[in-house]
Parts: structure tokens; sequence; C-alpha cells
């Protein structure tokens, strides 16, 4: 079973993201849990957070298909002593508001070198912040999302995501989320038919299947390997409705959440119903 939503608004608390996400007929949600502009962020209130988990329950929303993520602040490869303890500081409380709403998954970028160390030891430097966040935490895995390769950012390639993997210390709280523009963007030729299943057999052979725990569906406005993130809605792009047509009768990716973060949310619920026609 498909599991479709969007990156839903937490305005007036994050308790209203799953009605938010219900109303737009989404199946599964990404919310920020707190400010995604802020080192830290306000305690949840007790009650919010059990308000949250309710309306949870009344829609249907379980952990497994909850994909929250972090602030944009965080850089946990870092080149500079100061940021990088700011981000591990903030990426520890990242995780602690996910303990507190009974949520599972956290979805982040990797990192950046900022083009002061070379890219092994910023992948070091990542995997080593991640060991550290999860030794200090419990019940919530590490989604590491790929990017699309724009400056000097990192987990722009499966071997980038696979390198952190293997030095994670509990394999069982890492996993993978996967963009669509920004695979597209970094080179994975997931438009034609043949890429597609290339793109795939590569993720399994670099990475395994058994890691990805999402999947963020976006259109592309830019061309293959453009190494730029521009988002388009699902078929305006060059990615293209074929594409996830596709995707969406591949049952490689059911059981996950589908989460789009495509530019006009005031379509998003024609989106999600036009992503679930194409199941049929």
């Amino acid at each position: 079973m498909k599991y479709i939503g969007a990156h839903v608004s937490v305005a007036g608390g994050v308790s209203n993201a799953p009605l938010a996400a219900d109303a737009i007929g989404a199946k599964a949600f990404a919310l920020f849990t707190g400010s995604s502009s802020r080192w830290s962020s306000k305690k949840i209130p007790d009650k919010e957070a059990e308000k949250f988990k309710e309306n949870c329950d009344v829609c249907g929303f379980t952990p497994n298909v909850i994909l929250p993520h972090d602030n944009f602040l965080i850089n946990l490869g870092s080149p500079e002593p100061e940021k990088l303890e700011k981000s591990r500081k903030s990426f520890l409380e990242e995780l602690k508001r996910c303990e507190q709403l009974g949520l599972t998954l956290l979805n982040f970028h990797p990192g950046s070198h900022l083009n002061q160390i070379n890219e092994e030891e910023c992948l070091d430097r990542i995997s080593e912040s991640i060991n550290l966040a999860l030794d200090k935490s419990a019940g919530v895995t590490a989604v590491l999302e790929n990017v699309a390769g724009q400056g000097s950012n990192i987990g722009h390639s499966f071997e980038q995501l696979a390198y952190i993997i293997n030095k994670i210390e509990d394999k069982s709280r890492i996993g993978v989320c996967i963009d669509t523009c920004h695979a597209y963007s970094a080179g994975y030729d997931l438009k034609s038919e043949e890429g597609y299943q290339e793109v795939w057999r590569l993720f399994d052979n670099i990475i395994g299947f058994n890691f990805l725990k999402g999947m963020h569906l976006n259109d592309d406005k830019r061309e293959l390997g453009s190494r730029i993130d521009r988002h388009e809605s699902i078929g305006k792009g060059t990615l293209g409705e074929s594409f996830f047509i596709r995707l969406m009768k591949d049952p490689r990716f059911d059981g996950i959440p589908l989460i789009l973060e495509t530019p006009n949310e005031e379509i998003w619920k024609e989106e999600i119903e036009w992503l679930y026609r194409q199941i049929k």
C-alpha cells in the first residue's frame, strides 16, 4: 500500500499537523517539530504532545508514515568547531522532540564541507555526529536525505550515503530518504524506463532497500545532472508524469511515507488524488 502525503504546516501547534494532512487526503505527512530556522526551539508542552498523538490516532496516522524534518541550520559535517557543536546539540534536541511525540523517524540533510575540509573528513564528521546523537536518544531512526549536490553539500551520491551508513554503530537506527528531484539533479536518470530500473538497481546494490525509510516526491525544474535543487509540481517539471506513474505502480515503495514538497501547496490535495489514481 502506498502512503502519500505532504510536508504540512504546524501553525497553531504540532497537534494541528495530522489534521492538516487529513484535510488534503494524505495517508502520510511530514512536519517540523520546532522552528525550521533556529538552533533551539521551545519545548513542546506535554498537553500539546498528547494532543498530537490523539489527533494522529483519530486520523489514522501511525509513526512509520510520519517523516519529521530537522531544522535547516544543522550541519553535522561542519568544519567549524563552534557550528559543529551547535549542530550536534540541535540535532539531539530534534531527536528528543520526536521521542516526546512518539515518532520513530527524523529526516535530515547530511551536511556540508564548506570547501574547508575534504569530502571524506566531512563524511566522517557526519557519521560521528549521528553516532553521538543516537547514543543519547532512543527509538528514533536517523534518516539521511540525498541532496542535489549544490555547492559543498554532501550526500548527492549513493556511495556517500553508504559511506555514512557503514560507519553508524547501530544499523537499526539509520535509514535513507530519497528525494526524486534531488536524485535527478544529482545525475540519476529516473526519467527513462531503462534509467529508472538502473538507478534502483544501483541503489539496492550500494545502499540496500532495507535502509529506505521514506521518499520526497518532487518534480524537477532543472535538467538531469544540473546539481541545482529546484522543486516543481508533479508532472510539470523535467521528470514528468511518466516517472511518477511508474513509481506509483512499483511495489518496492509500498509501506513508507511518500511526501510531497512541491511548491504549490494549494494543489497538494489534487496531486495526492492524482498519484493515488495511478496505482489502479
